[in-house]
């Protein structure tokens, strides 16, 4: 085996480290390379950072970037049985119109957090860091998509209401030509379930999905 380890040091000793290095970034994937340094340090062997990774690369194990929204158990729940639901429907009745809403943050926390973890494995649960939105100032952004292609992306000025809300949605479904009848899928908010927007959909056919 190559030694990748500093050559003033007892076979023996390397070999502890090493395996130790990778058993703790294995037990504890979200671990840095500052705190794995500190580890091999206990047992007196004093690795370089490049060292390190190379040695954990060695060892299958690489530092990937993999942050997700947080969900709580129940929504994951309401996820799989929507998904298990509608696997085997049609392509053809998917005419879809997909839209979302989000605050933007202008300022935040822009540094890294590598997890280490095997190939294939970067978007498990135990190797992905759970983010929530936080930050400085902000401006509010609605897009959306369907199978016609990707729609506009519009800046709210001031607050987003039920009519400015209808007329959002009016004005992308012609700019993507889903003709009179689609299927609009939407969240729970106030103005999404108003009593003046659900007659609007009514009065324009439009189905809207659960």
């Amino acid at each position: 085996m190559e030694r990748i380890w500093h050559h003033n040091k007892p076979a023996k000793r390397e070999r502890e480290a090493r395996w130790a290095l990778i058993r703790e970034a294995t037990k504890r994937p979200k671990i840095i390379l500052k705190e794995l340094q500190s580890s091999t340090a206990e047992i007196g062997v004093s690795v370089h950072r490049t060292t390190l990774s190379r040695t954990l690369h060695r060892a299958g194990l690489y530092g990937r970037e993999r942050k997700k929204p947080l969900l709580e158990e129940r929504n994951k729940k309401t996820c799989l049985v929507f998904t298990k639901r509608h696997v085997g429907d049609s392509p053809n009745i998917w005419k879809v119109l997909w839209p979302d809403e989000t605050k933007m943050e202008l300022f935040g926390h822009q540094g890294k957090r590598y997890v280490w973890c095997r190939p294939n494995t970067s978007h498990q649960p135990e190797n992905t860091i759970p983010t929530v939105k936080h930050g400085g100032g902000s401006i509010m952004l609605w897009g959306c998509f369907s199978s016609a292609g990707t729609g506009k992306l519009v800046r709210i000025e001031g607050m987003m209401d039920g009519a400015k809300y209808r007329e959002i949605l009016f004005q992308s479904s012609r700019d993507l030509r889903l003709g009179r009848r689609f299927t609009f899928q939407q969240d729970n908010d106030p103005k999404h379930t108003a009593k003046a927007t659900h007659e609007w959909f009514k009065g324009k056919h439009l189905f809207v999905l659960e």
